[in-house]
C-alpha cells in the first residue's frame, strides 16, 4: 500500500524522553514528562537527504508512563485515529515512557486500522543526560514513520524495530531496554533507513468495525487483574478479587503455564462464577506449548500485561460493563 501525505505527526505523552534532572548527567534522579515534544523536535538535527516532510508536534499528555490509565489511552487513541484518517498525514510518532510502552503499543495495535505507520519510541535517559538516547530514537521513529513498508504499530528503540506482539521491556536501566524474545527485532534503523531482517508483520485484524472511541471513564473498562503463580501461592487473592467484582483474571503461570494447586483451584472456582480467566507464563521467552492439565484457557502466546489488554477488549466487545 502506498502511503500518501506530506507530514509526520509527533504526539508527546511525557516519559523519560521528555524528562529533566536538577543535576546534569543524572540518569535516575529525574522527573519524567518535564519537556514538551515541540522542544524535543526543535533540538533535533535535520539529516542530509531527509525527505521533505513537515514534522508537526502535538502534546497529548505529560505523564510518567507508569501512571498510564483509561483517560490517557482514550485521548491517545482518539488523536491517533483522527490523524490516521487525515490524508495529509504520512505517519504518526508517539513519544512514550518506557514503563508501559508495550501495553500502549498492543492496545493501539488491537484497536486501530493499520493504514499508515504508527511508531512508538522512548528513551531510557532523560533529556538532561550527558549522552541522552532520546534524540536518536526520535529521529529513527520519524524516519520509520515515513516508510510506506511500516504499516501499523511498531516500536523503535536503540535502533531496533519491534512488533507490538513481541516487544517487552527487558532491562530497568540499559538504553537497549527492549527486546522481542525468540522472534527478535523486525529490523534495524540505520542512518535513517529501515533494514528489515524479517518480513514486516501482517496487520492484525481489528474487526470490521474497530472501536471509534475508547472511554476515558475507568469504570467503563472491564476490571481485569493479573495474578502470579509462585511457590506457596494461595487462592485467597483470587477469591477476594471475585468477591470485589473482578470480570477477568490473567495468571502468569510458572513454566509451561503450570499453576500452584491452591491457586489453580481458586481460578477454576472463579471461572465457574463467571469470571474470564486466561493463563500466560511468567517466563520471558517462549510460549505455553500444548494444553496444561488445568484446562484453563490460554492467553494466545501473549505476555501477562498484553493478555490483560486483550481480555479487557474482548469483554468490552462481548458485553457492556455494568
Amino acid at each position: 500500500m502506498q502511503v500518501i501525505g506530506t507530514k509526520i505527526v509527533v504526539l508527546g505523552t511525557g516519559g523519560t524522553i521528555a524528562g529533566s534532572s536538577a543535576r546534569a548527567g543524572d540518569n535516575v534522579g529525574y522527573r519524567a514528562g518535564e519537556r514538551t515534544v515541540q522542544s524535543l523536535l526543535d533540538a533535533l538535527p535535520v539529516a542530509q537527504g531527509q525527505p521533505p516532510l513537515a514534522w508537526v508536534a502535538e502534546q497529548i499528555a505529560q505523564i510518567d508512563s507508569k501512571d498510564a490509565d483509561a483517560s490517557f489511552w482514550s485521548q491517545l487513541h482518539a488523536r491517533c485515529r483522527e490523524h490516521l484518517q487525515d490524508e495529509r498525514v504520512r505517519g504518526i510518532v508517539v513519544a512514550h515512557g518506557t514503563d508501559t510502552l508495550e501495553e500502549t503499543a498492543w492496545l493501539l495495535a488491537e484497536t486501530l486500522p493499520a493504514t499508515k505507520p504508527l511508531v512508538l519510541t522512548c528513551a531510557m535517559r532523560p533529556a538532561t543526560a550527558a549522552s541522552p538516547d532520546g534524540p536518536q530514537n526520535l529521529l529513527d521513529a520519524v524516519a520509520l514513520a515515513s516508510d510506506a513498508r511500516a504499516l501499523g504499530v511498531s516500536v523503535v528503540c536503540a535502533g531496533a524495530v519491534h512488533a507490538p506482539h513481541h516487544v517487552q521491556k527487558m532491562s530497568p536501566y540499559r538504553v537497549d531496554a527492549f527486546g522481542s524474545g525468540d522472534a527478535g527485532p523486525t529490523g534495524w534503523m540505520e542512518e535513517g533507513r529501515l533494514r528489515l531482517v524479517h518480513p514486516w508483520p501482517p496487520a492484525r485484524s481489528v474487526g470490521a468495525e474497530p472501536p471509534q472511541t475508547l472511554s476515558a471513564d475507568p469504570g467503563a473498562w472491564p476490571w481485569v487483574e493479573i495474578v502470579l503463580s509462585h511457590a506457596s501461592a494461595c487462592g485467597r487473592q483470587v477469591d477476594a478479587l471475585v468477591s470485589a467484582g473482578v470480570r477477568g483474571i490473567v495468571v502468569a503461570g510458572t513454566g509451561n503455564g503450570t499453576l500452584h494447586h491452591a491457586l489453580e483451584v481458586a481460578l477454576l472456582r472463579a471461572q465457574e462464577a463467571g469470571v474470564a480467566v486466561r493463563v500466560s507464563t511468567r517466563c520471558p521467552l517462549g510460549v505455553v506449548v500444548g494444553r496444561p492439565a488445568h484446562g484453563l484457557p490460554l492467553a494466545d502466546g501473549l505476555s501477562p500485561v498484553k493478555a490483560r489488554i486483550s481480555l479487557m477488549l474482548e469483554l468490552m466487545r462481548s458485553s457492556p460493563t455494568p
